[in-house]
């Protein structure tokens, strides 16, 4: 059985458990109840309505967040000759190619994201049953395999973040700091649900998104509606 500090067991306490309150009501307490020493990230679930184990209904993608995440993304670059060039120019922390495999298969995993030009993932196909499980996999579908390195560094230096759907079929991803005022943490968290819509499977069926709820770090999960968040209705 899990247990919960003080501090948390007073802020359950503040929740109505049943009720699902307007985005910007629950981002004001989710920032209110974020006492801890450090900038505590905020982070929202989203469950949605589909069958994760049929391949036609999962969700995966990338998304630009208007006001960032609050966090500085290391970026590694698999890339040679111009494009090389290119990624270094653009601001990436990490370019190589044989030479960051090597270091991979060594065990350095200093990054937070790595990208690659088409022409690489030969040789980062090698390193599957590393990157793949800590979810740094290159991937055309969120966008880290491409020619154009140049705009996915800016991207995901300015606050781009990957989700993907979960068993259950919940995408958790941070939508910014406690420290970020509500208005901005709440046009975040519309980006990321318009978003959601948008890569609703046809195949799904049914009420598409089921529930929202937001939370910071160290407190509780409060309930947001999800008919009242950006453009989205509930499908």
């Amino acid at each position: 059985m899990v247990q919960h500090g003080k501090r948390y067991i007073e802020a359950r306490k503040q929740v109505d458990p049943e009720a699902a309150y307007e985005a910007a009501e629950a981002i004001a307490m989710v920032k209110n109840q974020a006492s801890a020493k450090f900038d505590e990230t905020i982070e929202a679930a989203v469950k949605l309505g589909i069958e994760v184990k049929h391949a036609d209904q999962m969700v995966r993608g990338a998304v630009v967040l208007p006001h960032g995440t609050g966090k500085t993304r290391r970026v590694l670059v698999f890339a040679k000759g111009d494009k090389a060039n290119e990624a270094q120019e653009a601001g990436a922390d990490f370019v190589g190619a044989e030479d960051i495999v090597t270091r991979i298969q060594g065990g350095w995993l200093d990054f937070d994201v790595a990208v690659a030009t088409p022409d690489m993932m030969a040789l980062v196909g090698r390193l599957g049953r590393i990157l793949g499980p800590k979810g740094l996999m290159p991937n055309p579908k969120t966008g880290t395999v491409t020619t154009d390195v140049t705009n996915a560094i800016r991207e995901i230096k300015a606050g781009k973040i990957e989700y993907r759907a979960e068993k259950a079929g919940i995408i958790h991803a941070p939508i910014g700091k406690a420290s970020f005022e509500t208005e901005a943490l709440v046009q975040n968290l519309e980006t990321l649900v318009d978003a959601l819509v948008r890569a609703k499977p046809a195949a799904a069926k049914g009420q598409y998104l089921r529930s929202i709820s937001v939370s910071s770090t160290m407190g509780v999960g409060i309930k947001v509606n999800p008919q009242r968040v950006g453009g989205a209705a509930l499908k």
